[in-house]
C-alpha cells in the first residue's frame, strides 16, 4: 500500500521561511496531481497549493505571493516552501495526491508561526 510520508514543518516566528516536502512510500505511476492542504484549530481543512503532473501549479489567494510548490521530475515527491509566514499559517499541513485508483492522504505535518 503506497503511503504519503512528510517531513519539515515545526516552529518558527513570523516573517521566517520554512518549507515541507512529501514523497510517495513506493514508486507510483499516473499520479495525476500532489499538492498541500492545511487544517487550523476549530476549522475546515483548505487548498494551499496543487501542482498537477503537467507541472501547472495553483495556489490558494491567501498564499499566492508567499508559497512556492514543487515537484521531482519523477513526480512523487512535491515540496511547498513557505516564505514570509504569518501566525495565519499555522496549521497541520497535510500531503494529498491524485491517483488513478483513488486519493490518498498523508499523516499531517504541524506547521506554527510565533507572532
Amino acid at each position: 500500500q503506497v503511503q504519503l510520508v512528510e517531513s519539515g514543518g515545526g516552529l518558527v516566528q513570523a516573517g521566517s521561511s520554512l518549507s515541507v516536502s512529501c514523497t510517495a512510500s513506493k514508486m507510483v505511476t499516473g499520479i495525476q496531481a500532489m499538492g498541500w492542504y492545511r487544517q487550523a484549530p476549530g476549522k475546515q481543512r483548505e487548498l494551499v497549493a496543487i501542482i498537477r503532473a503537467n507541472g501547472s501549479p495553483n495556489y490558494a489567494d491567501s498564499v499566492k505571493d508567499r508559497f512556492h510548490i514543487s515537484k521531482n521530475k519523477v513526480g512523487n515527491t512535491v515540496y511547498l516552501q513557505m516564505n514570509s509566514l504569518e501566525p495565519e499559517d499555522t496549521a497541520v499541513y497535510y500531503c494529498h495526491a491524485v491517483t488513478p485508483w483513488g486519493d490518498l492522504w498523508g499523516q499531517g505535518t504541524q506547521v506554527s508561526v510565533s507572532s
